[in-house]
């Protein structure tokens, strides 16, 4: 399992924020997330197609209230983006990989 630059930055800005007030809830938040990772390690298939983008090479795994966005690739998968569920996708960005989020 690999993370894009942007995906890890994602995360840890994510787990950041919520542990400046909660510590323990960040740390509850990470251990649900790596559950989520190994699950779809052994099973790509596990995680959804992306609704917002039919037809593209994204699933998703949601851990909330975060979504994990991954492909895969010959290196096995990647994980290319974590949105908070309050995120929605810009029209016409293409995917999570090309960062196309507001919010």
């Amino acid at each position: 399992m690999q993370f894009t630059a942007q995906a890890e930055r994602q995360l840890i800005e994510s787990l950041a924020y919520i542990a400046v007030d909660r510590p323990g809830a960040a740390s509850a938040v990470l251990e649900r997330i790596e559950a989520a990772l190994e699950r779809i390690a052994a099973f790509p298939e596990a995680g959804r197609p992306v609704p917002e983008f039919p037809g593209s090479p994204y699933r998703e795994v949601i851990v909330r209230p975060y979504r994990l966005f991954y492909r895969r690739s010959g290196i096995g998968l990647v994980v290319v983006a974590v949105w908070h569920e309050a995120q929605l996708p810009k029209p016409g960005s293409g995917g999570p990989e090309q960062g196309g989020v507001s919010g």
